[in-house]
């Protein structure tokens, strides 16, 4: 079982929390109480101090009040979990209530004379309403999860059942009716998983629910044309093991989601990843550093099997077909000089334990581990120069989809025997894909790549012989339009995993140089009914999303290009740093809607972000005039120009994300505008960052006339208890999260 999430021993609740929005709601609670008991002895009691405790102590007992009667009625309606809610309930409002006691020091003269017990007298008892305050809201939100939970569960049978009749229907007017119900319990399922997956806390779980998730996608689509492929011609073998491939796989993926949510496995135990040669050298390399503190942390016997066990994993790369003869003796000769390193040091490592006073390092032991270190560093570099190599250059060899466009062609000629060439040469190219991905697995970097890198491997290994079967069954019916529809949708289904293996190349690369971790969206979207209500959301068609994903990948290299700039800022408290970081993420959540991920579920959302994320640029703009006028005449020149077309282009995007339009064609030209302006803002924001930085750093050794407005904005900040610091005790973030167990209930 977990503690508390803000980990503060004092405010263990015993339940393990799983996901962020529960952790948020929690985290100010725990640090203003935290605060309040800590500080009770420097608080001077003036009148405005002690009307201020008392009224955030009333704040807090209504806002527990109504978060319990929220949680009531939750109870109400779900039986299996009444008794537990409605105890969780009763002790929330208790202590809601002693803290409201606890607090009532309106006076001076009552505070001190009457006797009664308040928070400066009675410690134990503002402790003890603490902790169950705390334990009891958090057991009333774990248990909300838990409807969360139930919901997917359901949602997850309900599209079992209807997959189960899709997989029987024998007509088309049956199938047409029962995929209407799956479209619509698909859509249901992909928004509550999507919602889970951004809450989840467990980046492994949150990258496993990615890659279930983006199966279910395409494979819904290709669940529609393989089924009715089968129904046209109901004879066809390639074409039936081309439909139980797409259903075996969304059963599959089903059955992940709900093993990542109730944190079980159908099986049993849960499967462990397989150690990457990443993982074993990082971990090899902290048991040979921690020798130098301790020569007794782990034996001699461990780290010699250690290293043969990454040895043996190095045969992934040297044992492939597709590995040069150069590349693969380089590895092996890494290989034996870090063999050769790490026997020396476990020769001077037992050196050092016969001396009867030597408990740390020698400095002839502290070489070894230098060099040890040393050499499996140099065997990671290499291989990782092997792996992105060969990835590149794959994705280079198949850019242009000739095997893809040879099989539609010999399939749409009914040549079986071109098919089959060309399917052996698919076969061929699935492999090296394949095992690319493998080596890509091992060294990633962090454990979430693994998983995109294990997805993509597996996606590879089924997508291939779908698109065999799928282009026999043309071959066979070669005027059959379901049949070439059918082998089109698994072909952009490989062209799309291509996309994504370009995409997830870089992140692998970006983690090696240590450029930046995972980019955080920026949460800016309207709550439901309150914006733009006339305006009816779209959602995109595939071919849609495969334009739009090439303008997405663009806009997603420009974001790592500005973070990269931001980063060399040595002042990263500063306005325009913060703006940037502001838009570089706002821009990353519109990229990630280009794949049909994040939390812009439709058009609608796309526009609103474009249309803020213009506001924050605008922004910016001023804080460029600003600078500019503390600039000399060539400076200021330059940075005016670049401020008057980054102007222009936040405010074209302003005007296309708010002009109004009706239809698919239109709002797809819309959402292709708004991404391409986007383009063009931050192109101008990734040109000026190293100058505006070059020229700052300039002015300030000059003048120290540019620091940024944070520095004296926080001078202005009283550092005294007021009523505004004490009243982030968590009643916003009670309330917030009461509305959205309203929105739960009303579902």
């Amino acid at each position: 079982m977990a503690s508390s999430p803000c980990g503060g021993g004092n405010f263990d609740c015993g339940l393990e929390i799983q996901t962020r929005s529960v952790e948020q709601t929690l985290i100010p609670l725990v640090s203003q109480i935290t605060t309040l008991i800590n500080h009770k002895d420097k608080l001077k009691k003036t009148e405005k101090t002690l009307r201020a405790i008392q009224r955030v102590g009333q704040a807090v007992s209504v806002a527990v009040g109504r978060f319990v009667a929220v949680g009531e009625a939750i109870a109400a309606e779900n039986e299996d979990l009444k008794d537990e809610m409605g105890l969780a309930c009763f002790e929330a409002r208790r202590a809601g209530t002693a803290i409201a006691q606890l607090t009532d020091v309106s006076s001076l003269e009552q505070c001190e004379g009457d006797g009664r017990s308040t928070v400066f007298s009675d410690r134990t008892g503002m402790v003890k309403a603490a902790r169950m305050l705390l334990s009891s809201v958090t057991k009333v939100l774990v248990l909300a999860d838990c409807i969360v939970i139930k919901q997917i569960i359901s949602s997850r049978n309900k599209v079992l059942v209807t997959l189960e009749q899709l997989e029987r229907v024998s007509t088309f007017q049956e199938f047409v009716q029962i995929f209407s119900q799956f479209g619509n319990e698909m859509v249901e399922f992909a928004h509550l998983t999507g919602d889970r997956q951004n809450d989840l806390k467990d980046e492994k779980k949150r990258a496993r629910m990615a890659a279930a998730r983006a199966v279910l996608e395409k494979c819904t689509m290709m669940l529609l044309t393989a089924s009715k492929t089968c129904l046209r011609h109901p004879d066809c073998e390639s074409a039936r093991i081309n439909k139980e491939a797409v259903f075996q796989r969304m059963r599959l993926a089903l059955e992940q989601v709900i093993e990542i949510v109730t944190d079980t496995r159908s099986g049993g135990e849960a499967r462990a990843l397989p150690v990457s040669i990443y993982a074993g050298i990082k971990d090899f390399k902290v048991k040979v550093e921690g020798l130098r503190d301790s020569l007794y942390c782990v034996s001699c016997e461990a780290v010699a099997a250690q290293l043969e066990a990454l040895m043996e994993k190095t045969e992934d790369f040297t044992d492939s077909a597709y590995t040069s003869h150069e590349q693969r003796e380089t590895i092996i000769q890494l290989c034996q000089i870090t063999r050769q390193e790490t026997k020396q040091l476990i020769n001077t490592w037992r050196h050092a334990q016969q001396l009867l006073k030597a408990k740390e390092a020698t400095d002839e032991m502290e070489l070894s581990i230098l060099k040890t270190c040393q050499s499996v560093g140099d065997l990671r570099r290499e291989l990782h120069r092997v792996a992105v190599g060969r990835a590149t250059e794959l994705l280079k060899l198949h850019s242009d989809h000739l095997v893809l466009q040879a099989l539609k062609a010999s399939g749409g000629d009914g040549n079986l025997e071109a098919v089959a060439d060309y399917a052996g040469t698919l076969t061929e190219h699935k492999e090296q894909l394949v095992e690319t991905c493998r080596l890509l697995c091992h060294i990633s970097g962090t454990e979430p790549l693994e998983i995109t890198c294990i997805h993509a491997e597996e996606t590879f290994r089924v997508i291939g012989p779908q698109i065999i079967s799928a282009a026999q069954t043309l071959a066979l019916h070669p005027t059959s339009k379901i049949a070439k529809e059918n082998l089109d949708v698994f072909c952009e289904a490989w062209e799309s995993q291509l996309c994504d293996m370009a995409i997830l190349l870089k992140e692998i690369n970006d983690v090696f140089e240590g450029r930046r971790g995972d980019k955080k969206p920026y949460l800016s979207l309207p709550r439901p009914g309150k914006h733009l209500k006339t305006v009816k959301a779209a959602k995109l068609d595939a071919e849609e999303q495969t334009t739009i994903a090439k303008l997405g990948l663009e806009l997603c290299l420009l974001t790592s290009d500005v973070d990269s700039e931001v980063e060399r800022w040595d002042e990263q408290d500063h306005e325009m740093v913060r703006l940037c970081q502001i838009i570089s993420s706002m821009a990353y959540s519109m990229y990630l809607f280009t794949r049909g991920e994040g939390l812009l579920k439709t058009t609608l959302d796309l526009f609103h972000q474009a249309e803020v994320l213009s506001d924050q640029g605008l922004q910016l703009c001023h804080i460029l005039h600003t600078l500019s006028t503390q600039l000399l005449d060539e400076d200021r020149i330059l940075i005016l120009s670049e401020t008057e077309k980054l102007s222009a282009a936040c405010q074209q995007l302003q005007v296309c994300a708010k002009t109004p339009v009706q239809g698919k064609s239109a709002i797809f030209q819309k959402v292709d505008s708004s991404i391409q302006n986007t383009k063009g803002i931050l192109t101008v924001v990734v040109y000026l960052l190293p100058i505006c930085n070059k020229l700052i750093r300039k002015c300030k050794s000059e003048r120290s006339c540019l620091a940024s407005p944070q520095h004296w904005r926080e001078k202005q900040q009283s550092t005294t208890v007021s009523e505004e610091t004490l009243n982030g005790f968590g009643v916003k973030s009670l309330e917030q999260h009461m509305a959205n167990l309203t929105f739960l209930e009303s579902k």
